[in-house]
């Protein structure tokens, strides 16, 4: 295991090859990203399949935005399977944006970016440019304040075009929960749902931020769109077997064209 000073958190950043993986981790024991050495772009992790659930919504986004690099699993999945999306990465931390080539995150380039930058603070920024946001920004105590907070979760709104979606990676056990919960609610209103059990502790929460005065046609659509997270967000205990199998589904047919 090889510990990498991350300047911005003054927490290592902890790297390690086992098992034919390199896991990236900032405490210990908690895994952040995972690569197969022997399939780079594969998804290792369970929650990162799920929130590639996006695509029965937003097949074809033109944008995508992540909040959150780690080891760039879903970043170079997008990349790779979706050629036709330009995709941003806000990522905090110097150290992990530097360990990038480790995990086969590809170069800068036209449609590809990652920004070393404060999300809550860069978010203002990208006002109605975003097809598909994902939020999956973590540190070594778990989910930041300020990207929990009612501000951040309002600037995601303004962020996403009219029908775009965000998809958030929330831990069940984090002590904000009930909050982070209804601050979606505040921002997004009625268009939240979440896929549950298909990550252990990880909840995976799509909004939807409607268009306003669309037209009588684009708001049924619009309101389709939302009864089809609500479908896919396990709102019975029964259904996550289903969940589990649907991600796997969308990734497989992602990955074969």
């Amino acid at each position: 295991m090889a510990p990498i000073l991350d300047q911005t958190s003054r927490e290592p950043v902890l790297l390690s090859r086992r098992n034919g993986r390199l896991t990236l981790e900032f405490v210990p024991g908690e895994v952040q990203s995972q690569m197969d050495l022997a399939d780079p772009h594969r998804l290792v992790l369970a929650y990162a399949r799920a929130m590639m659930c996006f695509v029965l919504f937003k097949p074809r986004p033109a944008h995508i935005v992540m909040v959150g690099l780690g080891g760039g699993s879903l970043a170079k999945f997008c990349h790779r399977y979706l050629p036709h999306a330009r995709i941003t990465v806000l990522e905090l931390s110097a150290e992990v944006i530097a360990l990038r080539e480790h995990f086969a995150v590809p170069p800068d380039s036209e449609r590809f970016r990652v920004i070393h930058a404060d999300a809550a603070r860069h978010m203002p920024r990208l006002a109605n440019s975003a097809d598909v946001l994902l939020v999956d920004g973590f540190d070594a105590s778990g989910l930041p304040p300020a990207l929990g907070s009612a501000r951040f979760y309002a600037d995601c709104r303004r962020a996403l075009r009219p029908d775009g979606l965000l998809v958030a990676n929330i831990f069940s056990y984090d002590p904000n929960y009930p909050a982070i919960a209804r601050r979606l609610r505040q921002a997004f209103g009625d268009n939240v749902c979440q896929l549950r059990g298909v990550a252990g502790n990880n909840h995976i929460v799509f909004a939807l931020r409607p268009a306003e005065g669309m037209p009588a046609r684009a708001a049924t659509r619009a309101q389709r769109l939302v009864q089809r997270i609500a479908l896919c967000g396990a709102l019975w205990p029964g259904l996550a077997p289903f969940n589990r199998l649907l991600a796997h589904w969308v990734v497989a047919r992602l990955r074969a064209g």
